[in-house]
C-alpha cells in the first residue's frame, strides 16, 4: 500500500477566475491492483496497461480508483502535486515480489492487448482466488507467470551446457560477494 499526503493548498480555477479556499492536507491510502486498473478502463474504455502516455487527468483519476481511504472529498484530487504523481509511478513499478525469472527466451510478445478482463481469464485458467484482485497488481502478474512456467507441459530442461553456464554465474556471484578465488 501506498500512502500520500496531499497538501490542501489553495488553488486558482482558470475558468471561473477564482482562488479556491485552502483545505486541510489530507492522507489518503492507495493500492495499486487489478480492482483498480478495472475501474480505471471502465472509465476510460482503454487499457491502462498498454497506455504509456497517460495524461494528467488520467494518472489523476488512476490515483482516485487506487485510493482506499473512505469518504475522500473529490477536490482532494485536484490538489494532486507533480510529486505525489511520481511517487505513485515508482510504487506502480515496484515488483513487490522476491520472484524472479530466468529470461531463457527472449522473443517477441504476442502483441495481445491486456486489460483487466485478459488478467482476471489468466487468474481464472490457473485457479488463482479472487482474493488476489486487490494485491500490487505486479505481485499477482509475478504469481500468474509462475504458475504458467510450472503448469506449462512442454517445460524446456536446460542443456548441459547452460547449466553449467548457470553454475559459473552463480559460483563467480559467490566469490565476488564472499572476496574469494576459489
Amino acid at each position: 500500500m501506498l500512502t500520500l499526503l496531499i497538501s490542501g493548498r489553495e488553488l486558482w480555477n482558470e475558468k471561473t477566475e477564482e482562488f479556491i479556499p485552502a483545505t486541510k492536507d489530507q492522507i489518503i491510502t492507495c493500492e495499486h491492483s487489478l480492482v483498480s486498473l478495472a475501474k480505471w478502463e471502465c472509465k476510460w474504455n482503454k487499457s491502462f496497461i498498454s497506455t504509456k502516455n497517460r495524461t494528467r487527468a488520467e494518472t489523476v483519476d488512476y490515483i482516485r480508483c487506487m485510493t482506499l481511504t473512505q469518504n475522500v472529498d473529490p477536490d482532494v484530487y485536484l490538489r494532486i502535486s507533480n510529486k505525489n504523481i511520481i511517487d505513485v509511478n515508482k510504487y506502480i513499478s515496484l515488483p513487490m515480489t522476491a520472484a524472479t525469472f530466468n529470461e531463457r527466451k527472449r522473443g517477441r510478445s504476442n502483441g495481445k492487448l491486456v486489460t483487466a478482463e485478459t488478467i482476471y481469464h489468466w487468474m481464472i485458467i490457473n485457479g488463482i482466488p479472487f482474493e488476489c484482485q486487490k494485491w500490487h497488481l505486479n505481485r499477482l502478474l509475478a504469481l500468474i507467470r509462475y504458475c504458467n512456467i510450472e503448469n506449462d507441459p512442454k517445460k524446456k530442461k536446460m542443456s548441459p551446457k547452460e547449466v553449467l553456464k548457470t553454475n559459473a554465474e552463480i559460483n563467480a556471484a559467490r566469490r565476488q560477494a564472499w572476496n574469494t578465488t576459489g
